[in-house]
């Protein structure tokens, strides 16, 4: 876990130009092994394009074409779930999450540890 990146992303969210690129492709790749440690299984697919994609969440296991849970957003908005900065329901209602199937929810895995540490 690159937690000095997570901090230093989180750190610099508020910040005129945001995370740098390598900070924040570091931060994410580290909180989405992190969420997957929380929620092992391979239920749900997390994406946070260009940066990484998860499985996770007990149940059912999918193994061939699209995943039918899906959640995929951006690397700030990842960020900012990580650290308790926006709801996982806001950021779904205003658009910056697409979560598609009934156990898409990650309402009770957010925010992560090493992002609010």
């Amino acid at each position: 876990m690159n937690s000095d990146a997570v901090r230093r992303a989180v750190a610099e969210l508020d910040s005129a130009d945001g995370p740098g690129k390598e900070v924040l492709r570091d931060a994410v790749r580290a909180l989405l092994s992190e969420l997957a440690a929380k929620a092992p299984g391979r239920t749900v697919e997390v994406r946070v394009p260009p940066y990484g994609a998860v499985q996770c969440v007990p149940g059912p296991r999918h193994t061939r074409g699209t995943p039918p849970n899906v959640v995929e957003t951006d690397p700030v908005t990842f960020l900012a779930l990580a650290a308790g900065r926006v709801g996982f329901a806001d950021a779904v209602a205003d658009g910056r999450i697409s979560a598609s199937g009934t156990r898409a929810d990650l309402s009770e895995l957010l925010p992560l540890a090493s992002a609010v540490a």
